[in-house]
């Protein structure tokens, strides 16, 4: 769909909610007015108010919205808001129904309801926020306030000079179709690993020492993927070892390792990485179909993962995630029902429901497999709600992703208040996250909401050739942290 500006130069915002909406029309920038088929968003300023119209115009039929916001000092802060609440009404005549994000195009739609908790808001003000200023349906409404309850019990555990570590191990036993992150395959991994673990090895120890001269607090760890367990039990040893002699694990309320897929974990790994200090793991089925875990790639089995499953318990973990995804390629919602009553039959305190998103680095969105309607995907997310809520679990982190299947979203499901920690500080950027390894993306969190990115080089072999200069920017970074400890500004 083509998309002209007039008045004002959002792109971004505008693109985003129409990639939403009509997610099968792809976007076209124009530089200069059309006619015919397409949208048009323009911005006026008038004496009074900030006017923002929009005009959407399929198979010749035109529908217009139209917001108004009074000129104050924080009015062009808004902008936005108002631009796609427009753009938003108009397309709305020409949806087959509401979509249940209203005119949040966002990864972190939490982030509004967070803040507005944090700032002093009720859970009602919330509700009413999400429903009033952005059109969210009541089922995704209530998910995001009972999300973001969750996140302001995890800020309070957080004091200004806290941090989160990520430690990346971009490794695989096998590509699953529907994965876009960057990762090598253990066979084409080959001589990679072990100078990739020797980089990460001296990554860990120049982010341990600049911790310590910056005065920060180590409060969760997560080391991910990829797949973590892709290493062998002496490999985990060698790094787990070097996060205990780096890291100072006084203050740790949280570390997590992903033994995502049970073909990689046994007895020897697991005993490693809980006798090393890890107190929770992931163990990812995705699905326990058979045939749909064919289908993606996995070569694992349903029965191995309750073997895997299994082994985590016997190694003394309590605290155990498990993954699924709703929208697979020959996945339906009887099957995806199914798969969601065979895991919870194994009491996992974690359950983390992801809505397919087809991305294009993913091997999925070049064979172009048949997927699921985006009707039944919307089954499968809404049975998944209601059956976790059921059993007395409660939602404690959600986002979404471009490209996602009906527009819906992936969401942390936890019970007996056992929150994700990590993920919760990462998602809702509460506080300075410290990321290593291979296409690790560390945050500095600075006053007002804003954040500075630092981003290691994306590529396994780019991160051993370059460890050098990953090393420079990582002291210089915690340099930065440590002016900001010194002057009061870190949040």
């Amino acid at each position: 769909m083509r998309l002209y500006l007039s008045g004002h130069a959002d792109r971004y915002a505008l693109e985003q909610l129409q990639l939403c909406l009509f997610p099968e029309e792809p976007m076209e920038f124009c530089e200069t007015p059309f006619r015919g088929d397409g949208a048009v968003s323009k911005l006026s300023y008038g004496t009074k108010y900030l006017t923002a119209t929009a005009k959407i115009t399929r198979n010749g039929i035109s529908t217009r919205g139209v917001q108004r916001l009074a000129l104050t000092k924080e009015s062009y802060a808004l902008r936005r808001r108002i631009l796609q609440r427009a753009y938003y009404l108009a397309a709305l005549p020409q949806l087959p129904a509401a979509p249940p994000w209203g005119a949040l195009s966002g990864v972190r739609p939490t982030k509004l309801s967070t803040r507005h908790l944090l700032a002093g808001g009720t859970a009602e003000s919330a509700d009413k926020l999400m429903e009033e200023t952005f059109f969210v349906t009541p089922a995704r409404r209530k998910l995001c306030v009972q999300a973001s309850l969750a996140s302001v019990e995890a800020a309070k555990l957080l004091a200004p000079s806290d941090v989160s570590v990520y430690i990346g191990i971009p490794f695989c036993p096998t590509r699953c179709s529907y994965c876009s992150f960057v990762s090598q395959t253990e066979g084409s991994a080959g001589r990679l690993l072990t100078p990739y673990l020797a980089c990460l090895l001296r990554e860990i120890e120049t982010v341990g020492a600049g911790m310590k001269r910056a005065g920060l607090t180590l409060r969760t760890l997560y080391i991910g993927g990829g797949t973590p367990t892709t290493l062998l039990a002496e490999q985990l040893n060698l790094l787990m070892e070097a996060v205990n002699v780096h890291f100072d694990r006084s203050r740790l309320i949280e570390y997590t390792v992903e033994a995502g897929r049970p073909d990689t974990v046994d007895p020897e790994k697991l005993r490693v990485i809980r006798e090393l200090g890890a107190t929770r793991v992931s163990i990812n089925p995705q699905t326990m179909n058979d045939a749909v875990l064919r289908t993606v790639g996995r070569p694992h089995t349903a029965a191995d993962v309750e073997r895997a499953f299994a082994q985590a318990r016997e190694a003394g973990f309590a605290s155990i995630n498990m993954d699924l995804i709703a929208g697979l390629p020959g996945d339906d919602p009887t099957s995806f029902a199914a798969s969601l009553d065979r895991v919870l039959a194994l009491d996992p305190s974690n359950v983390t429901v992801h809505t397919l998103a087809l991305k294009k680095g993913a091997d999925l969105f070049t064979r172009r497999e048949a997927l699921p309607p985006q009707a039944a995907v919307e089954e499968m997310v809404d049975h998944a709600n209601a059956v976790l809520t059921e059993r007395g679990y409660t939602p404690y982190y959600l986002y979404r992703q471009k490209y996602m299947s009906g527009s819906l979203e992936n969401v942390g499901w936890c019970r007996d208040g056992d929150l994700g920690l990590y993920n919760i500080y990462m998602m809702e950027e509460l506080s300075s996250i410290l990321a290593l390894g291979g296409g690790a993306v560390s945050k500095r969190n600075l006053p007002e909401n804003r954040l500075e990115r630092q981003c290691n080089p994306k590529y396994p072999k780019q991160y051993v050739e370059r460890i050098e200069e990953v090393l420079a920017e990582k002291t210089a970074l915690l340099e930065q942290l440590t002016s900001d400890e010194k002057q009061g500004i870190i949040t």
